[in-house]
C-alpha cells in the first residue's frame, strides 16, 4: 500500500488548509488551551483520554487548525485514526508500518519539526514502544496520540511511558461549557455571562484559590439581569435531561439521543472495550450491576447488600466496581474521616460522570424537570461532579453518624475541611441544616456551604454561606 494512499483521506489540509476546516466547530472547550500549549511548550508526548464521543477528536483537529494559522507548514502535521480498517489489509505489515509512517513523514516534511497526531492509538498493538522508541531517539516529532478511558489497555500502556508523556483528560461538558456552547452566538449574552461570572474577582478568587484560603465572608455578586437569569434556567433544564455529550445535542428526538447514549456508553464500553481488555466472563452481569447504581445517584449503599439485592456475589462486586470507575461511569465518595489515607472499609456513594446516560437507560424524559426528589439527587451529582474539579482539593467524603449527614466533605489538606449541603429546594428549613452547623463547629470550619435553588439565596446567613446551583456550577469549567 501506498503511504499517500493510505493518509491523504484524514489530511485534507495538504492540498487545501483553506476548505479542509469547513465543518469543523468554532467553540473551544477551555481544556484546549492548555493542550495546545502542552504540545507546544513541554517535551513529552501528549496525550487526550476520555470516555468514547466527548470530542477528542474534535479537539486535534482544531489543534491542527490553530497550528497552521499560526504558521506552520501544512505538509509537517499528520493525522491518522488507529482505527481505520485499511491497517487490516493484508498488504499492510503492522511491524513496519509505524516505522514507514515516521520515515516518509520525514521524506514529506522536509527539515525542522513534525507534528503527528494519532487517534484512537489503543487500536494500535504495542503502541507505546513505538512512541518511546522515537521519543528516546529524539526525533525532530511531537507527537499527541488520543485513547478511549474505557480502555483498561490503553492505561496499562500509558503508564509504561511514565515520565515520557502527559495526559489531559477530558470528561462530558460542564455546564458552564454548555451555557457557552448553546450561546456561542449571542456576543451580548456572553458579554454579560463574563462580566459575572469571568472578570468577577471575588466570586472567581473564592473558588478558583485553594479552598483552605475561601474567605467567604467578603464574597459578593453581580445582579444576574433578567435575560440571561432566564436563559440560565432554561438551559440548566436542559442539561439535566440532556447532559454533556455534544453529539447528543443534534440528534433528532429524544428516543434517538438515549439509543445514541447507550449504544457507545454503556454496549461499547461494556461489551466491546471491557470485555476484550479484561476478558469478562459475565459482561450483562456487569450491565446489570452498573444499572442498580443508576437508579439512585448519590445513596449510600452496602456491597454486601447489593449482592443480595441483585444475586451476584460479592466478589463479584468487588470485581466489577474498580471497571466502571476506571472507565468513567461512575465515581464514588467514601465516608468521611480525618484520615488521609482512605483504605475502603464500609459503605460509599456513587455518582455519574454525566445524568444523561441515566435518563438514557432508564428511559426518563421531561417529566423529570416536574419530579422535585429526583432533581435534587440530580443537583447533588452536579455539585459533587463540580467539586472535583476545585483547585487544591484532596479528597471529598461524605458524613454520616446516627442518622445525620452532610452530602460532602471538601478535604483541603492539612486538618482543614470545608462541608457542603445540597437543598435543592425553594424553601430550606434552618434546622435541617444544623448538621453541617454542628460538623463546622467540631471540626473547627471557619464555615460551610449550602447549594440552593432560590436565586435570591446567595450570602452568609447564619454562620453557612448560600450560593444557588447555577452560581455554583458556573463558576467551573
Amino acid at each position: 500500500m501506498q503511504y499517500k494512499e493510505l493518509l491523504l483521506p484524514y489530511n485534507p489540509w495538504w492540498e487545501n488548509s483553506d476548505t479542509a476546516f469547513e465543518r469543523l466547530p468554532s467553540f473551544h472547550r477551555p481544556i484546549f488551551n492548555e493542550i495546545f500549549q502542552g504540545l507546544m511548550g513541554v517535551p513529552q508526548i501528549i496525550s487526550i483520554t476520555g470516555p468514547r464521543r466527548v470530542g477528542k477528536s474534535t479537539i486535534i483537529r482544531q489543534i491542527i487548525r490553530k497550528l497552521i494559522g499560526e504558521g506552520i507548514e501544512p505538509d509537517k502535521i499528520i493525522y491518522y485514526s488507529m482505527d481505520d480498517p485499511a491497517l487490516l489489509r493484508s498488504d499492510v505489515n503492522h511491524d513496519r508500518f509505524f516505522d514507514t509512517m515516521m520515515d516518509e513523514s520525514r521524506t514529506r516534511a522536509g527539515g525542522g519539526m513534525i507534528y503527528v497526531f494519532l487517534d484512537e492509538i489503543q487500536r494500535f498493538e504495542k503502541w507505546e514502544l513505538f512512541l518511546k522508541k522515537y521519543y528516546d531517539l529524539h526525533y525532530p516529532v511531537r507527537f499527541a496520540v488520543s485513547g478511549s478511558a474505557s480502555s483498561p489497555i490503553f492505561k496499562k500502556s500509558r503508564e509504561s511511558l511514565l515520565g515520557r508523556i502527559k495526559d489531559f483528560h477530558i470528561l462530558p461538558f460542564s455546564f458552564r461549557e454548555f451555557l457557552l456552547f448553546h450561546n456561542r452566538n449571542d456576543s451580548q449574552l456572553i458579554s454579560s455571562f463574563d462580566k459575572i461570572y469571568k472578570t468577577g474577582e471575588a466570586v472567581m478568587g473564592m473558588f478558583t484559590k485553594h479552598p483552605e484560603y475561601a474567605d467567604l465572608q467578603k464574597v459578593s455578586i453581580s445582579p444576574i439581569p433578567q435575560e440571561l437569569r432566564l436563559n440560565i434556567n432554561k438551559h440548566l433544564d436542559r442539561f439535566f435531561i440532556e447532559g454533556g455529550f455534544p453529539e447528543v445535542w443534534s440528534l433528532p428526538d429524544w428516543e434517538t439521543k438515549q439509543s445514541y447514549l447507550f449504544d457507545n456508553q454503556v454496549e461499547k464500553v461494556i461489551l466491546e472495550d471491557l470485555v476484550l481488555a479484561v476478558e469478562l466472563r459475565k459482561p450483562e452481569m456487569l450491565k446489570r450491576f452498573y444499572i442498580s447504581l443508576l437508579e439512585y445517584p448519590g445513596r449510600e449503599i452496602s456491597f454486601q447488600q447489593l449482592s443480595k439485592d441483585l444475586g451476584i456475589n460479592r466478589a463479584s462486586i468487588e470485581k466489577y466496581f474498580p471497571l466502571l470507575e476506571m472507565t468513567d461511569l461512575i465515581h464514588h465518595v467514601e465516608k468521611f474521616t480525618k484520615s488521609a489515607v482512605k483504605v475502603r472499609r464500609g459503605n460509599i456513594k456513587c455518582y455519574l460522570v454525566d445524568l444523561a446516560l441515566r435518563n438514557a437507560i432508564l428511559r426518563i424524559q421531561e417529566s423529570l424537570l416536574k419530579n422535585s426528589q429526583a432533581l435534587g439527587l440530580y443537583a447533588e451529582n452536579l455539585v459533587f461532579n463540580a467539586l472535583k474539579k476545585w483547585e487544591g482539593t484532596v479528597n471529598i467524603s461524605y458524613f454520616r453518624e446516627k442518622g445525620y449527614e452532610v452530602d460532602f466533605i471538601v478535604h483541603a489538606g492539612a486538618g482543614k475541611y470545608l462541608p457542603v449541603e445540597v437543598k435543592y429546594k425553594e424553601d430550606i428549613d434552618s434546622a435541617g441544616l444544623n448538621t453541617i452547623r454542628n460538623f463546622c463547629e467540631r471540626l473547627r470550619c471557619s464555615t460551610g456551604i449550602v447549594v440552593t435553588k432560590n436565586w435570591n439565596d446567595f450570602g452568609t446567613r447564619d454562620r453557612l454561606f448560600y450560593i444557588p446551583l447555577p452560581h455554583f456550577l458556573l463558576l467551573f469549567d
